[in-house]
């Protein structure tokens, strides 16, 4: 017998492709909670804030101060001092670096290894790695929070990001920003689900003062081991050759910005059109995660009393600075909220005005609203900010959840997760470009002298100008050129590859199962929590008001 036959006669294994093929009896509509359960886990790298400060303070002032004169290196393995607040706060960075590092690197892989497989590694690595990093707390050793959360935590980052974007494009080629912006939606969501936890679990584990951040991150990473692992688990892909009942792809003259060929990954990544959307998202993600960064002392230092109606020349009591910190951490909560439901609402709209329209949206809306923003500030008309903040933050999370739809309409779908992969490069480089940007603008402005609530007014209009240059990018993109399309080929070798060139008889029609109960359980096991965390949100957010 040969290896090939060899290999085509042995049995699936329990996390391979061929496994979790669709039966007759599936419904497309459990492939979303699936992706649910994914990205609130992993979206809780957006509330990983509410541990700086506890993980500043794990040494009684008896037994170690701060760490101060030690340089990072000294920090990482010191067990005698308390780590700085800035040292700790690049844990974010590294997990949102190797975030796009390794959808990168193992997008091509992800493609034939399929969403159960990826969507299991990814648990484990986001999962073991906050245990790692509880481990590391709790020896006091930072090199070792850094192994955990940061690098292999961002492994399961990137992986869990990218698992199933591929797998929900397939399954709804008629809503394709839809079911992307309902999985992404769960990332932007994620902290609002997993801050308040860790926040409450801190509280519950601390002794002696002492804020229990050891424990709470090894509950955690158990609590999103066996979240993520159910989301897994609870993938399935669609036979070769299914379709939507009813549906039928539009015609190619229809719309030339949606192509209904297919191109390789080795080959996307060399078209303008992938650098040019590659632009797009992180001149997008540069200016909004600017504004997460600086959000709640914005708000603080552009108005000050003026916040509770007072004069803004006036000095603050103590219950009144307590009132307009409590004002900008509603804030962020509301930004949060606006960055979550963004993703679903402006992926969803894209359906039906294109994501070429979708970012002219972005840009020219968000261009006029960040020169507004100073506008307001000098004003003294808080609400107008506010609302403006809100609106840019929708178009942040909007940017994310469109994006790979966009990427399936130019290249098509047939690799469309690892080509994800590679373009999420683009928000590591935003991660770390933005939030520098406007920290080291504001400072520059403070040591000229320029007084606090004008000291944005620059960094402003700067983001601005990067929003045009995205607007300059989008406006470039054009259907890809002829000979960049696999040929029928290539095409069925890489479907072979994914195991798709095993068409079942009748597949157009497979996978039209009713709801019932058990889609009824998935939803609700992910809408509870995201409701909850909904509710945390406002209930801060009413601080505003």
């Amino acid at each position: 017998m040969s290896a090939s036959s060899a290999s085509a006669a042995a049995p699936a294994g329990l996390l391979d492709r061929e496994r979790i093929v669709a039966s007759p009896a599936f419904n497309r509509w459990l492939v979303p909670p699936a992706a649910l359960a994914i990205h609130l886990c992993i979206g809780m790298a957006y509330g990983f804030s509410v541990f700086w400060l506890p993980m500043s303070r794990l040494l009684p002032a008896a037994a170690g101060g701060a760490c101060a004169g030690q340089g990072f290196l000294d920090e990482l393995v010191s067990t005698t001092c308390n780590w700085s607040v800035p040292t700790v706060t690049h844990i974010f960075e590294t997990f949102i670096a190797l975030l796009g590092i390794s959808a990168a690197i193992w997008g091509g892989w992800l493609e034939h290894a399929g969403p159960r497989k990826a969507g299991t590694i990814a648990a484990l690595c986001w999962g073991g790695g906050l245990v790692i990093g509880g481990i590391g707390v709790s020896v006091h050793q930072l090199w070792l929070v850094y192994l955990g959360c940061g690098l292999i935590g961002g492994i399961g980052q990137g992986l869990g990001y990218i698992t199933p974007v591929s797998t929900l494009i397939k399954w709804f080629p008629d809503r394709r920003g839809m079911a992307t912006g309902f999985a992404i939606m769960g990332y932007g969501g994620g902290a609002m689900v997993g801050a308040p936890l860790a926040v409450w679990l801190m509280g519950h584990y601390a002794s002696n003062g002492v804020p229990g951040v050891a424990r709470t991150l090894m509950t955690m990473g158990v609590i999103y081991f066996v979240a993520m692992l159910a989301g897994a688990f609870g993938f399935r892909v669609p036979p070769s050759g299914w379709r939507p009942q009813g549906w039928a792809p539009p015609a190619a003259q229809a719309n030339p910005m949606i192509t209904r060929r297919h191109v390789h990954l080795n080959q996307a990544w060399k078209t303008p059109q992938f650098w040019l959307i590659w632009g797009v998202l992180c001149l997008n993600v540069t200016a909004g995660i600017a504004v997460i960064a600086m959000a709640s002392p914005m708000l603080q230092e552009v108005f000050g009393t003026r916040l509770l109606g007072l004069d803004g020349a006036a000095a603050a009591t103590a219950a009144q600075k307590a009132a307009i910190v409590a004002s900008a951490a509603g804030l962020v909560g509301l930004l949060s909220l606006f960055n979550s439901v963004g993703r679903l609402f402006w992926a969803s709209l894209s359906d039906r005005i294109g994501r070429k329209t979708t970012y002219y949206t972005f840009f020219v809306l968000g261009i006029a609203l960040y020169c507004l923003l100073p506008t307001w500030g000098h004003l003294g008309i808080p609400t107008l900010f506010v609302a403006s903040t809100c609106i840019i933050l929708s178009m942040y999370g909007g940017g994310f959840s469109t994006v790979p739809a966009y990427l399936a309409d130019i290249f098509g779908t047939q690799m469309v997760g690892a080509i994800h992969g590679r373009l999420i490069t683009a928000w590591s480089v935003a991660g770390v470009v933005g939030p520098a940007l406007i920290a080291g603008l504001r400072q520059a402005q403070i040591a000229a002298g320029v007084p606090s609530h004008f000291v944005y007014d620059r960094t402003l209009y700067i983001m601005a100008f990067l929003l045009f240059c995205g607007l300059v990018c989008n406006a470039l993109v054009r259907p890809v050129h002829e000979k960049h399309f696999m040929s029928d080929a290539e095409l069925a070798r890489e479907r072979a590859l994914q195991r798709e060139d095993r068409t079942a008889a009748g597949a157009e029609l497979a996978a039209r199962g009713g709801f019932g109960a058990t889609g009824a359980l998935a939803w609700l096991a992910v809408g509870i929590p995201f409701l909850i965390g909904l509710y945390i949100a406002l209930a801060k957010a009413a601080a505003l008001f």
